[in-house]
């Protein structure tokens, strides 16, 4: 063996590196001292004063000097150093640096830092109610199991591991949260960090999708105990949802500046809507009726304030002490919409008119209630029908 401060291979004291020359290795007095291989150029020991042993490999690449720790003996035999040296040769001989690879990978990006980046430049684009719910998935679901793993490291496995458990006991969750996390990575593609979504092929829950809508003699129940409740700010924000078919977001967080003169139009800004698009759209005569009574109570910014000033938060106990006085079940306040739709339909308007009343951005999203349509189309076929049959009666 020689040591590594002389510049060149002294032939006479090297030795080819085995289990039982790695032992009997003298320690320096100070410091360390490398003894390298008569094999394999590069390959050495490295022994500090301290008695601890482990292999290295010296290596010439791109003009570079470099020296890459193999790992410590006994930990590492000689004989799996010996192999793994031969092995990083090989790369280096390729044009590949082993070096820089582990320095990379020792400072790759992790889900923890996917989440982050997420976080900050692409949550802000969604709804408030829609951050929180992510945050939560992410929180709960998504980073206690993969949140300290590289991203380049996440696989198929892991997704689908979280998707599982969380469908134990909570199906719909569990599907919502991989589409949170599907999306993150397909950023994190678009970022440059990993080549392909883990998430790709997983198979998510199936969702039975149950829409309620209120009959003409349920609204009128429903709209007496809303006339007849204590809290009328919470009261009529679920009468601008039931009347416009609004989302419970877009009423709660209803300011003045978005009304013209008249309370004729209401102009959603792109922030309070779910698809982030701004939506003009005219309100009917008791909305406008509503917001004008409301004009002369209410201060502020707000049309339903809180007590503190801002927005209401929530009407959800509103909601169920009406239902309750009103003796209405299975309904929750998002049917209130799907009930607005229904009776659009049942008068016979188009699926792009209330499309363009809702707000949606896509036609399959409005293509839902196009299976409502059957009464309307049924009693225009059937008052054609009797045209026609009516014809055999009359004689030239």
């Amino acid at each position: 063996m020689t040591p590594d401060a002389q510049p060149a291979l002294d032939t006479s004291r090297t030795h080819r590196i085995s289990e039982r020359t790695v032992k009997s290795l003298d320690a320096p007095e100070a410091g360390n001292r490398i003894y390298y291989d008569t094999e394999i150029k590069g390959f050495g020991v490295r022994v500090t004063a301290a008695g601890q042993r482990s292999f290295v490999l010296n290596y010439r690449i791109f003009g570079r000097q470099r020296r890459l720790t193999i790992g410590q003996h006994p930990d590492w035999p000689a004989t799996a150093a010996r192999k793994r040296a031969a092995e990083l040769k090989r790369m280096v001989d390729v044009g590949t640096d082993p070096l820089e690879l582990r320095e990379n990978a020792n400072t790759a990006p992790t889900m923890r830092d996917v989440f982050d980046r997420y976080e900050q430049d692409y949550l802000p684009r969604l709804a408030e109610k829609t951050q929180r719910d992510v945050r939560r998935y992410f929180r709960d679901l998504i980073l206690p199991k993969i949140g300290s793993k590289k991203v380049s490291q996440v696989t198929f496995e892991d997704c689908d591991a979280i998707h599982r458990h969380a469908s134990k006991t909570a199906p719909t969750t569990a599907n919502r949260a991989i589409a949170a996390l599907r999306r993150s990575l397909n950023l994190a593609i678009t970022w440059g960090w990993i080549d392909r979504n883990p998430t790709k092929g997983l198979e998510l829950n199936q969702e039975r999708k149950v829409e309620r809508f209120l009959s003409i003699e349920e609204i009128g129940r429903l709209l007496r105990a809303l006339d007849d409740h204590p809290r009328k700010d919470s009261a009529e924000a679920i009468k601008v949802m039931l009347f416009t078919g609004c989302r419970r977001g877009e009423a709660l967080s209803a300011k003045w500046d978005q009304f013209d003169s008249e309370f004729r139009i209401w102009t959603k800004p792109a922030s309070t809507t779910k698809q982030r698009r701004l939506h003009r759209v005219p309100v009917s005569a008791p909305v406008t009726a509503l917001l004008k009574s409301r004009r002369k109570r209410v201060k502020g910014d707000y049309v339903f304030p809180s007590h503190k000033g801002d927005t209401l938060k929530e009407v959800r106990r509103t909601w169920s002490g009406v239902l309750e006085e009103a003796k209405i079940e299975g309904v929750r306040l998002h049917d209130l919409r799907h009930t607005f739709a229904s009776l659009a339909v049942s008068q016979g308007h188009s699926l792009p008119i209330i499309g363009a009343m809702l707000g949606h951005s896509q036609t399959q999203t409005t293509a839902r209630y196009a299976h409502l349509f059957d009464d309307p189309l049924i009693a225009t076929t059937e008052s054609v029908a009797s045209i026609i049959s009516g014809s055999r009666l009359k004689r030239p």
